[in-house]
Parts: structure tokens; sequence; C-alpha cells
């Protein structure tokens, strides 16, 4: 019988977050878990808990037969002249009639460190759920998420953001300009990519029917008014100073006449809806927010 591994307490996970949005270095972050040794656990078996893993934690493989997906590669003349991605749609959808169906969108924003296998992960979940996904990595223009979350998370301070967001508008405008995508799209995204879904609100106006942020930023007030699709907001109780955000963001999209939602989750810290770092993951509150989020988008994107 395995023995149960001692819950690391939040300040623990608050180090990690620090360290992989760059605000602490590697050596600052190993130095700060030994403080955080409790039950018998070494340090470096904290530091193995608190890292990711991607390949126990997906749900959806590249190669399930349910899927059809690619790389694709997106012209950006306003931002980093391209932007590549990973495309995701259900087989099935090509297989009902025999011919190439058209589906609703939905952009998928990776955190602050680049395509990683998670998001890619995610973006074959949206296709399970009947949807075109298109997750596109902003760190084409440097090579791509290099494989380790650290290192790219280091890159990404590295690129223009300006350029960056405009990458994510040319994504999002490729994917809704597709002959195979009905022209209604929505987008949802963590972190940095909340972020995002909420920019991409503000940007493509009419053109995105519905944005699902989860812990993102939220735009600048004088910015709100120009949201028309439906805004639907996660965060986690403990994720304080975004969670913070919310009854402005709230009264500001009332004010505008935006069909919105938002919830706080218990218990939840930022990023707990990432199953692949599992002391961050809440399972409940990652369950219900993805629900929601599905039924969000099926009710404003695919309507």
């Amino acid at each position: 019988m395995q023995p149960v591994r001692p819950k690391l307490p939040n300040e623990a996970i608050e180090l990690y977050n620090r360290y992989i949005h760059g605000e602490i270095s590697r050596r600052d972050f190993l130095e700060g878990v030994k403080r955080f040794a409790i039950g018998g656990l070494a340090a470096t078996a904290i530091v193995e808990a608190l890292m990711p893993n991607y390949a126990q934690a997906q749900q959806v493989s590249k190669t399930d037969d349910r899927i059809k997906a690619a790389y694709m590669t997106v012209p950006s003349p306003q931002g980093n002249g391209s932007i590549k991605g990973y495309l995701v749609r259900p087989a099935s959808a090509d297989t009902r009639t025999g011919k190439v169906e058209k589906l609703p969108g939905v952009i998928v924003v990776h955190e602050n460190r680049g395509l990683n296998p998670h998001i890619e992960d995610i973006a074959r979940r949206m296709a399970l759920a009947g949807f075109m996904a298109f997750a596109p990595d902003g760190l084409t223009s440097l090579g791509g998420f290099p494989g380790d979350d650290y290192a790219g998370g280091q890159l990404f301070t590295k690129i223009d953001r300006g350029k960056m967001t405009e990458d994510m508008v040319a994504a999002a405008n490729w994917l809704r300009s597709r002959d195979d995508c009905t022209g209604k799209i929505g987008a949802t995204g963590f972190c940095y990519g909340g972020g995002i879904a909420n920019t991409l609100a503000v940007r493509l106006g009419p053109d995105l029917a519905a944005a699902a942020p989860f812990y993102g930023a939220v735009p600048a007030a004088a910015d709100i008014p120009k949201i028309k699709g439906a805004v639907l907001v996660h965060h986690g109780e403990l994720d304080k100073q975004l969670a913070a955000t919310w009854p402005a963001y709230d009264t500001a999209l009332k004010a505008a006449g935006v069909p919105h939602e938002g919830y706080i989750y218990p218990g939840a810290v930022h990023g707990f809806n990432c199953d692949a770092t599992p002391e961050r993951y809440n399972k409940a509150a990652a369950d219900l927010a993805w629900q929601r989020t599905i039924d969000w988008f099926n009710k404003y994107v695919r309507a």
C-alpha cells in the first residue's frame, strides 16, 4: 500500500506560481521549497509534486481516432509574421455526411509558457465536445514551446507582447474565416490565455460570440463596452489578486449590456484547472468550470 503523501501548503503552491511566472529564479524556487519539507518529504519530492506531469494527465491521446488534428501556420502581418498552432476537429463531423461539416470554433490560449502538451490536450477535449479547436503558440517566433515550462516562461518574456496579441487576433480571425467553420467562434484560455480571451472579446467585438477566461486579467474599463460576445469568468477563491477583479468586471459588463456570468471556486488556487500539476489541480472546481464552459459555448457559439 502506497503511503499517503502530505498535502502541500498553499504557500508552496504560490511559490511555484511565482517561479513559473518568472517572478523568482529557479535557484530561489529550489531554496524556497526547502522551507516546506513536511512529513518526511524531501525538497526534491516537493519539487516533483509541483512540476507538471503531462503524460499522466493526458485525457485524449494525440492518436485518438475520434479526432483529426494537424499543426497549421497562420499569417500574422501585424504581429510576428506568422503563428503556428494546433487545429483539432472531431473525426465524426466529417464522416456523418461523407463531406466536411462546418463546425463552431474555439480558440484555446495557453498560459505564459507557450503551447505545452496540456493545452494541446484541452484542444482535443474541446474537439470531443463537438467544436473545432485551434490552440496557437505565442512562442512561434522564437521556435515554439521548448518542451520545458520554465524555459518556455523565459522565452515568453522576450517576445513583444503587442505583437503576440496581434498573433492571437490573427489566429482567431483565421479560424473564424475557414471554410469548415460556421463563422461563429469562442475563446477560452488560462492565466495569460484567460487575459487574451478577454482581449479577443474586445478586439473582435461582434465577431467573437463568447469568451470563457480562466483566471485571466480583465480589459481596461474603457474597452469593456466594445465587448459584444457573452463572457463567462472563472477564478479560484485563493487566487486572491485576480479573483478580486471580478466584482468591478461584473459591474462593467452589466453596464455594457453584455450577457455574462462569473464564478469564484471555493478552495481553488491559481491554475486549478490544470490536471498536469496535481498540487494546483482542483478536480471538483475544474470539472464544474469545464462543464459550464461547454454549456456556455453550446449556448452562444453553437446556436
